[in-house]
């Protein structure tokens, strides 16, 4: 390793080193101010030095870490998510009775873990930085542990992990076996017809296993529950960090090694898009929890980001990473933003989960009300927010691959999405009822506020004036193609 190397490595060692700072700050003081302040010390000084390391790139750190202007994207995503988070977790969590200190430094080694995913270039990185990140979240959703819920919800989450887990051993196993390598690129050289059989079942068996993770049909069976059980900052946390980091890993996995371009993998995730798109939809119509309600449309819109990765075969790697990565970025907005109106709303005792909590929220916070309200049109695609552009990629990506079928998935898919949205938005705008009047958090905390405003004015600025985001992610694209 030379400089050039640990510079590049610079916004991971900073997290590291963040995290051992907030570790030993626990163990000489606890204080919940001087935690959070630590932590977001850290982030802060992490998104510092990403200019730096984006001015290096690309630069190879040993075969496992690539550090290029991809994962410094990605990383800067990660590392405002989980600022954004560890703010909305400060008051939520500051009138919990118990120990609030260890929630960050659990954040932190989750973000670290997810930073390493979004920067492999080597099965051996992925893992690490998978079970990194999935440790962590076992600790984060059953932080609240005495509530039941929490609890029931984290052993879940474990026990499914762990099958996940089995299944990318096994595909990873194939690959190996057929290449003899571990390394993205050595794995795309050595492809040859006698291996591309073995390939193609392991990839997919690699995807059956990030599809618990990311939480697609059929693997999505723990995701309502274990939304519902979490802490509320903590599912924000699950829906947009953890996943984006995921299948950033395996949008880069599908480039390097060209297996997007293999058509029983791509029809295979055909199928887990339509699946995912109809299903999460028509289950998130049933709802009326709104973590539960969330969590399936989650389901949907991870379908609607396979649409670009199907399309990939035909519209290229450059238009397909533009794709995701401006869909993640505005799902990080509207879901952080969503759930961060949830979690000012709510404390650990009694959280605003049912749809009711919402019945004429404009006449008491109509700060808030208007918040919720650009957040979930963006979720729905609403033209003037963020989301609206997203999606507006997808249909793109797959009217240029021709994916007739999916794209009517996709349309049906969005109309049914409206509808539960604008569900939410009728309840919030309604007149109160009387037995309802009392459900709400009284208390104005201005860390959560200031949070969940600032990502409302990103949501209208991307959504209005989307040209400087796709610039820079179009010259970041083209450094991965």
């Amino acid at each position: 390793m030379n400089a050039d190397g640990l510079l590049a490595l610079l916004p991971l060692l900073l997290i590291t080193a963040a995290s051992v700072v907030v570790m030993l700050a626990i163990a000489v003081r606890r204080s919940h101010r001087l935690t959070l302040a630590l932590t977001v010390l850290g982030f802060l000084a992490g998104m510092l030095v990403l200019p730096i390391s984006a001015e290096l790139a690309p630069v190879t750190v040993t075969p496992l870490i690539l550090i290029d202007r991809y994962s410094v994207f990605f990383m800067a995503l990660l590392f405002a998510g989980g600022l954004a988070i560890c703010l909305l977790c400060y008051d939520y969590f500051k009138a919990w009775d118990g120990e609030k200190e260890e929630l960050y430094l659990l954040i932190l080694t989750a973000i670290l873990g997810a930073s390493v995913l979004v920067s492999s270039n080597h099965f051996a990185a992925f893992f690490l930085g998978l079970e990194t990140l999935s440790v962590s979240l076992f600790a984060l959703i059953a932080y609240t542990v005495r509530r039941k819920r929490a609890l029931e919800a984290a052993v879940k989450y474990v026990i499914l992990s762990g099958v996940s887990s089995a299944f990318l051993l096994f595909g990873i196993a194939l690959i190996y076996s057929q290449t003899g390598s571990l390394s993205f690129p050595e794995i795309a050289q050595a492809m040859t017809g006698a291996s591309q059989v073995m390939e193609v079942i392991g990839a997919i068996l690699i995807i059956a296993g990030l599809g618990f993770k990311l939480s697609l049909v059929p693997f999505h069976m723990w995701t309502p529950d274990v939304y519902e059980g979490a802490p509320v900052p903590i599912t924000a946390f699950l829906a947009t960090v953890s996943k984006g980091a995921i299948l950033a890993m395996l949008l880069r996995y599908l480039i390097t090694t060209e297996a997007y371009l293999y058509e029983p993998l791509n029809i295979a995730l055909t199928v887990i898009a339509i699946a995912s798109i109809l299903i999460g939809n028509w289950l998130a119509l049933l709802q009326k929890d709104i973590k539960r309600l969330l969590a399936y449309s989650s389901i949907a819109h991870f379908g609607y980001l396979l649409v670009a990765l199907v399309a990939g075969a035909i519209i290229g790697p450059q238009l397909m990473i533009e794709t995701v990565s401006f869909y993640l970025f505005a799902y990080f907005i509207t879901s952080i933003g969503a759930f961060g109106v949830v979690t000012i709303l709510s404390s650990p005792q009694q959280e605003a989960a049912s749809v009711d909590h919402y019945l004429g929220l404009f006449w008491r916070r109509p700060g808030l009300a208007i918040i919720l309200t650009a957040m979930l049109m963006s979720l729905a695609g609403i033209p003037l927010t963020a989301g609206f552009v997203g999606k507006f990629y997808i249909f793109v990506a797959g009217a240029e691959g021709n994916l007739w079928l999916l794209l009517m998935v996709l349309i049906a898919g969005s109309a049914m999405g409206l509808y539960y949205y604008l569900r939410i938005v009728l309840a919030i705008f309604s007149w109160p009822q009387e037995q309802v009047r009392a459900t709400y958090q009284t208390a104005n905390p201005f860390l959560s506020q200031l949070t969940v405003t600032l990502l409302a004015l990103l949501l209208l600025g991307f959504g209005i004036m989307p040209g400087p985001l796709t610039e820079l992610i179009q010259a970041m694209a083209k450094t991965l193609d």
